[in-house]
């Protein structure tokens, strides 16, 4: 029992209410019951000194013999009880009046017995004074009835027990009530604490209050706003650091795979020189034609050169990732560039051009990069384009963006093909591929710098050929 008041506010501060409440409550009953008897006491003796006085004043301008008339009048009043004479000695005086018991024997008792049978007590004064026939000085005691004084006292007696148990519900309702106002907003402080610690925050204190538990409450809500703010971002950073940890396994698979694809594509033409090399030192058959192997061993060679400058522009794509030095560039300028470099190739498979562009295109970006990527989207185009097919080149401006396109006629990609046009080393047709001199990484590339540019390649089959398109 005492260890559940002690874990609870709400027992522990209605057991001090009420036992407060009760102490106060009897403490003031007992004052009262011990001060209203002595107010009317002292109620009593004021009025019995008053008629007192004013009795001595007539009883000096009279002789002794002829104060019986006074004496019988006096105790006839029903707040004197009797009263009591005694000269300059001390002597008892017999009073001259016959109205009076006179057989009393020294001073009168301070009790007298009421009609109920219970001792009540009785007021006392004395006063002195001198009748007008001599000088004698003489003692008056004079008793006043105070049974209204034990009547009261008796009445508190009486009641008490009723008061008692007035105030002891009365102690234990108030006492309820006010530990119930007291502890139910540092109960809802608690609770909602509770609800803190297990990050529960889809709750809102009532801010009302004015008092210091209205202050606690505004900063709870705050705290639980400032958290929910936390650990929203918290959430949110650790659901961006899932998506970087997950972005990071499929970027070192990628680097895996492709590092798996590098090693297989450079150990066959490799082994193809090596044999045609050992061949041609052993004069082994076909090999002993020493000139036309070296021309092959040679071109392979070539391939393998590109192939490796090409791995080396991927291994600086990823290296700089997004830090590298962007341009104001004329795409444009780039494209015409390139086609003037190209027009022997172009003129020997008498393509059609046809350039649809402004007179100039401006995007940021980096220069070499960028140039990579227009000369390998067109020089497919050129490679691929079968003898007098025409090449469409697009360059239009819109919304501050640049729309390209290059579309050659005559070949179309099959389509289960076109989802891996960017994979590293995917070729469609293996031996178009070589005899072209493509690495498969060409593609590869455009799409790791358009990353790198917030961009995207697409590709798709027009009705005319195959149609390279990206905006930047």
């Amino acid at each position: 029992m005492i260890k559940k008041i002690k874990s609870s506010l709400f027992a522990r501060v209605f057991l001090i209410t009420s036992i407060m409440l009760l102490f106060v409550s009897l403490f003031v009953f007992g004052l009262l019951a011990w001060l209203m008897p002595q107010t009317y006491s002292n109620r009593l003796n004021t009025i019995l000194d008053k008629r007192a006085q004013d009795f001595i004043s007539e009883l000096e301008q009279v002789p002794f013999s002829d104060s019986g008339g006074l004496f019988d009048q006096f105790v006839a009043d029903t707040e004197i009880n009797s009263v009591e004479l005694y000269n300059s000695g001390g002597d008892w005086v017999t009073l001259p009046t016959k109205e009076f018991d006179n057989e009393w024997e020294g001073n009168i008792a301070q009790t007298a017995v009421t009609d109920f049978g219970e001792a009540s007590p009785v007021l006392s004064n004395q006063y002195y004074f001198s009748f007008s026939d001599c000088n004698d000085r003489y003692t008056l005691v004079v008793y006043g009835e105070a049974e209204q004084i034990s009547e009261l006292q008796q009445s508190f007696i009486r009641i008490f027990p009723v008061i008692l148990l007035i105030v002891f519900v009365t102690a234990l309702v108030v006492s309820w009530l006010y530990s119930r106002m007291i502890t139910k907003p540092v109960l809802e402080i608690s609770r909602i604490s509770e609800k803190m610690s297990d990050l529960q925050l889809d709750w809102t204190l009532d801010e009302q209050r004015t008092d210091e538990l209205g202050t606690l409450g505004k900063s709870l809500n705050r705290l639980s706003r400032n958290l929910s703010t936390a650990l929203s971002d918290l959430q949110n950073a650790n659901r961006k650091l899932e998506a970087d940890i997950e972005h990071e396994k499929e970027l070192e698979q990628t680097r895996t795979n492709f590092f798996s694809a590098v090693s297989h594509e450079l150990k066959t033409p490799v082994t193809i020189i090596k044999g045609q090399l050992e061949g041609m030192l052993l004069g082994i058959g076909a090999y002993k034609d020493r000139e036309k192997y070296l021309t092959r061993a040679l071109e392979i060679a070539n391939t393998l050169e590109t192939m490796v400058q090409e791995i080396l522009t991927i291994s600086r794509l990823e290296t700089a990732g997004a830090d590298f030095k962007k341009d104001c560039l004329d795409c444009v300028q780039i494209i015409k560039s390139y086609l003037s470099e190209t027009e022997d190739l172009i003129a020997e498979k008498d393509l059609q051009i046809d350039l649809d562009a402004p007179p100039a295109a401006l995007i940021a970006g980096n220069k070499l990069l960028m140039e990579k990527v227009f000369s390998n989207l067109i020089g497919n185009a050129i490679k691929y384009s079968p003898q007098e097919a025409s090449i469409y080149i697009s360059v239009h401006t819109e919304h501050r963006q640049i729309e390209f396109s290059v579309e050659n006629t005559g070949a179309h990609i099959p389509e289960n093909s076109i989802p891996k046009l960017f994979d590293a080393f995917y070729r469609v047709e293996q031996s178009r591929s070589r005899k072209t001199g493509g690495s498969g990484l060409g593609l590869y590339i455009v799409q790791e710098i358009l990353h790198q540019h917030e961009s995207e390649c697409t590709v798709c089959n027009t009705q005319a050929g195959v149609k390279f398109s990206f905006t930047i």
